[in-house]
């Protein structure tokens, strides 16, 4: 009988082989090794420098090399107020990372505007960008940040790894 597993490998191991699925393994490498682009905006950023920092030590989950490149990472973390003028800066960021790419929106200025109802903030990156996690909080806790760095890889895990070249053709 067939199951379907959520780990990168199955537990059937026939002498020195171990058998898998295409989709699980390249999951499995892709949940653990998330390179985030740091997008660091407002009062928000320090809590996000906080959690690369060794009380919380966001390496244990794969993460701890932010790029400053949007070619070498595949998340975003949009962490921060959100204005127009920033706006335009941040989609072409977006844009120029590559596929598989996830956005993570880091508290409530980034979510919803925050409490800044204000004609030069925009309210909620998701007006932008598709969102994958969304972080509560103003400034959400580090622990808050490595929590939706959990959901993200449960996420990950799960989608089908040929659905990205599909996308781009």
């Amino acid at each position: 009988m067939q199951r379907a597993t959520e780990f990168g490998y199955d537990s059937k191991i026939e002498g020195d082989v171990v058998v898998t699925r295409l989709d699980a393994a390249l999951n499995w490498f892709r949940k653990n090794s998330l390179w985030p682009m740091p997008m660091g905006l407002a009062c928000c950023a320090i809590e996000l420098m906080a959690t690369g920092a060794s009380r919380f030590d966001i390496s244990r989950f794969g993460a701890e090399v932010m790029r400053f490149s949007p070619r070498q990472s595949d998340v975003m973390i949009v962490a921060g107020t959100v204005t127009y003028k920033m706006a335009l800066a941040v989609k072409r960021i977006y844009d120029q990372m590559t596929e598989p790419k996830w956005v993570i929106a880091m508290g409530a200025c980034a979510s919803t505007g925050g409490m800044y109802r204000s004609y030069a903030v925009l309210q909620g990156i998701d007006r932008l960008l598709p969102v994958d996690v969304y972080v509560a909080g103003c400034p959400p806790r580090p622990e808050a940040l490595l929590d939706a760095l959990l959901k993200l890889q449960a996420k990950v895990a799960k989608e089908p790894a040929w659905a990205t070249l599909k996308r781009g053709a």
